[in-house]
């Protein structure tokens, strides 16, 4: 098993910068790549990027890229979504996942491990 922790969520204006973390425990070497998917109220959860953990290839949804990083640290085990230019419709609740599929796929049924997601709140 994987456990997954997000932080850093929190309430701020447009067109500011924020960095998410998710801290990872238990069997991370089983990991092959980790994510954030974001759910905004009355929305399905939707992806916005992906990293491996070797070798730290990235995919990003169209809707974030340019404005979104996604990186690691795998010495301690921490997963970080640095976001700028933030937008309204960027307010979502964002989770942390962790998937051991090899090929990259926004399929939330290959992503085998999640967070309980953390808030980010975006204000005109």
């Amino acid at each position: 098993q994987v456990q997954l922790v997000e932080s850093g969520g929190e309430l701020l204006q447009a067109g500011g910068s924020l960095r998410l973390s998710c801290a990872a425990s238990g069997r991370t070497s089983s990991v092959y790549r980790m994510g954030w998917f974001r759910q905004a109220p009355g929305k399905e959860r939707e992806f916005v990027a992906s990293i491996t953990r070797s070798a730290g290839n990235t995919w990003y949804a169209d809707s974030v890229k340019g404005r979104f990083t996604i990186s690691r640290d795998n010495t301690n085990n921490m997963l970080y979504l640095q976001m700028n230019g933030l937008k309204l419709e960027d307010a979502a609740v964002y989770y942390c996942a962790a998937s051991t599929t090899i090929y990259f796929t926004e399929n939330r049924a290959e992503w085998h491990y999640w967070g309980q997601g953390t808030q980010v709140t975006v204000s005109s």
